[in-house]
Order: C-alpha cells, then sequence, then structure tokens
C-alpha cells in the first residue's frame, strides 16, 4: 500500500456522509498481514470495499467485465479511479457500465516510454476530469500526455497534522539498525522509478563523511536482490539495511535523522509530506511535485536532479548540523499543516463532485482548470 492508497483512504473516510455514499473496488486481490491496515481502515469507516483479484496485465479484459457488472450493482454517479491500470479500466468500464461521471487521478508524470500515454489519450474521450496531484504533473499530462487542458484539475494531497504528532519513534534496532547509530531514511518502492541504485551510488561518499550514520530503507520491490548486490559491491553493505515494508512509516520517519528521495520522476511524493508533516528535514531531487510541496523550504532540502555533489553536499551539510537539520524539521512541519490539511483536500474533491453531480452528463463543470481547486 503506498500513497495512492493513503490519499484515496484518506478522502473517502472524510467525503460529507450527507452527500457522498463512497464504495470502494480494488482491481487486486485482498493484502494480507500489516498491508491490510488501509482495508481495516476503510471497514472501520462503515465504507464498503471489494476486490476484483486481478494479479496479471492481461487479466484485464476478465476484469473490465468484473468492473462493468459490480458498476452496474452499485450504480454510482461518479466513478473515481487513481493511478494509470484503475484509469484505463475505469474509463472502459464506467462507459460499458452507463456511469455518467468517470474522473481519473493522474498522481505521476510517467516518463518511461511505453504504452500509457497511448491509452491514457484514447481513453480520455470517456473521462470528465483528470486530477492531478500536482501542477507539475498536470503540465505533464497536456505537454507530453497530449490530455487536453480543459480536462486537467489540480488537487494535491493532504495530511491530517494530528496524526502526525501522536506518533512515537520507533526502535531503529527493530529495524536492523545497530544501537547507537543514527540513521538516514529512505521510503518507497524499490523500483527502477524510485533511482535507489543512484542513491547507493551516492551513499558511498555519504556514509564516509559520517561515521555515525547507516542508510535505512523501508520498502520492498522487484529492484531489491540487484540492489543488495550492488551495495555489496560498492562495500557499505553492512551500513545499508533493508527493513521491507511497514505500516507504521510515521514512527520511522520520527526515529530517523532525515529523509532522502531520490527519484527519477514523479508526481507529488507522498514521502516527501510525511516527512514533512512529521518534522523531518528532507533532502531531494528536483523531480514533479517536490517543490511544490516545499514552497519556502526548499532552500537545502532540494537539490537539481541527479547532481551527485549536491546531493552529498546537503546531506551531509544536515546530518552534521542537528540545530539546523532541527530547525528546517519544524519549519518543513509547518509548512505541511498549513499548505496541505486534509481538510482542503477533501473539500475541493468534494466540490469537483458536487459541480459534477449538479450538472448532466456532456456538460462540463465549471472549475478552475489546471489549477489547484484548493
Amino acid at each position: 500500500m503506498g500513497g495512492a492508497e493513503r490519499a484515496l483512504t484518506d478522502l473517502v473516510t472524510r467525503l460529507a456522509a450527507d452527500r457522498f455514499a463512497p464504495v470502494v473496488s480494488s482491481l487486486q486481490p485482498c493484502p494480507r498481514g500489516p498491508a491490510r491496515a488501509l482495508v481495516q481502515e476503510l471497514h472501520a469507516a462503515g465504507i464498503p470495499v471489494e476486490f476484483l483479484n486481478a494479479r496479471v496485465a492481461m487479466q484485464a479484459p476478465a476484469v473490465i467485465w468484473s468492473l462493468v457488472r459490480w458498476l452496474r450493482r452499485h450504480q454510482p454517479t461518479i466513478l473515481q479511479t487513481f493511478l494509470f491500470h484503475a484509469n484505463a479500466v475505469g474509463a472502459v468500464a464506467g462507459r460499458l457500465a452507463g456511469v455518467p461521471n468517470v474522473v481519473t487521478g493522474i498522481r505521476v508524470a510517467e516518463r518511461r516510454p511505453n504504452l500509457h500515454h497511448w491509452v491514457t489519450r484514447r481513453t480520455a474521450r470517456w473521462v470528465r476530469y483528470h486530477v492531478c496531484a500536482s501542477q507539475a504533473v498536470a503540465d505533464f499530462a497536456r505537454q507530453t500526455g497530449g490530455l487536453p487542458a480543459d480536462r486537467l484539475v489540480v488537487i494535491p494531497s493532504g495530511i491530517d497534522p494530528a496524526r502526525y504528532r501522536a506518533r512515537a519513534p520507533a526502535r531503529l534496532t527493530d529495524l536492523g539498525v545497530p544501537a547507537g547509530r543514527r540513521a538516514m531514511l529512505y521510503a518507497g518502492r524499490l523500483v527502477q522509478q524510485k533511482g535507489v541504485d543512484w542513491l547507493l551510488e551516492r551513499a558511498v561518499e555519504i556514509l564516509a563523511c559520517l561515521p555515525d550514520h547507516d542508510l535505512l530503507l523501508v520498502g520492498r520491490g522487484p529492484e531489491q536482490p540487484r540492489l543488495e548486490r550492488l551495495a555489496a559491491n560498492l562495500g557499505i553493505r553492512r551500513r545499508v539495511h533493508f527493513a521491507g515494508w511497514h505500516a507504521h512509516l510515521i514512527d520511522i520517519m520520527r526515529a530517523s535523522d532525515l529523509v532522502v528521495l531520490t527519484s527519477r520522476w514523479e508526481g507529488m511524493p507522498r514521502v516527501v509530506l510525511e516527512a514533512m508533516a512529521s518534522g523531518r528535514p528532507v533532502v531531494a531531487t528536483e523531480v514533479e511535485g517536490v517543490a511544490e510541496l516545499l514552497g519556502e523550504q526548499a532552500p537545502g532540502q532540494l537539490v537539481p536532479a541527479l547532481d551527485g555533489a549536491a546531493f552529498v553536499a546537503a546531506v551531509v551539510a544536515l546530518a552534521r548540523n542537528q540545530r539546523l537539520a532541527a530547525e528546517i524539521g519544524r519549519g518543513n512541519e509547518r509548512r505541511a499543516a498549513e499548505a496541505f490539511p486534509i481538510a482542503r483536500t477533501v473539500a475541493a474533491y468534494g466540490r469537483l463532485y458536487q459541480s459534477l453531480i449538479d450538472r448532466p452528463a456532456g456538460v462540463l463543470a465549471s472549475v478552475p482548470i489546471t489549477k489547484n481547486v484548493t
């Protein structure tokens, strides 16, 4: 479960109950173990959750028809989807099932050459609006993705500040970090997009400059075996800890000195927002959405994408100066609470949905286009 799943849960559990009755359907099977936390949160809020049990892309035709049957049973006024596969399947199924309003969620500026842009353009005719996670994503969707500007709306993710203040730091020793060591945290999927290989290559110099620090990687993904071999080949394996996926990421953030992001492309990385809300300093590459999140807090935390020297210098500077790191962390926490409250995000979605309900199908709602509707 990642940022999109967290954003969906935060949204549907907070929509006004007197106006909306959300029901959630997942293309994938029900997660097991700690990954079920968000499903349990939805159930606790009284929101039905169903699973279509898709595991591979070749199941798409069967999943589309399963979703068509699900939609005909529930007859929603609005179908909101998140992420590429759900966007594509939802647009087709929504059309076949006669859903009057399909709204997709574009959360990443997908820079790899693949069929995603072609599929998104082909299915866009059946979509009322594409909600983009950041202005950078909206610009990318228009300029590179070829989507019409008058169908793009920007609604950033939000956070509940109280949820972060209430958490206690995790014990790093439970995650494999030796007692007495300080941690720099990467949290996210272990996939090519996230640039963890690039991070490990920079970590050689960083760890040489910071003898008291280790690098903690929280997350899982298909790249893990290769990354473990890379860390060993670089001679830093004993100081790099692969901790796997953990449900209580906030606690781990609060126990870490700083959080790093080395993505090759993004949308509006929730890990940066959560680090800010947790009062942690961040060092991040300048990819989509990061500058929008950091705002005036960017100096000292934002470095040009794939600028290794700048990244190493920023990490070492913050790790060595705990007073500066604490000051930046407090500023991050204030900005997250003031600029990205979850109530503002939910209200923006509510206004968009109500504008669709108030207008017949085929008439576009009057909402700001490629602008923040928060």
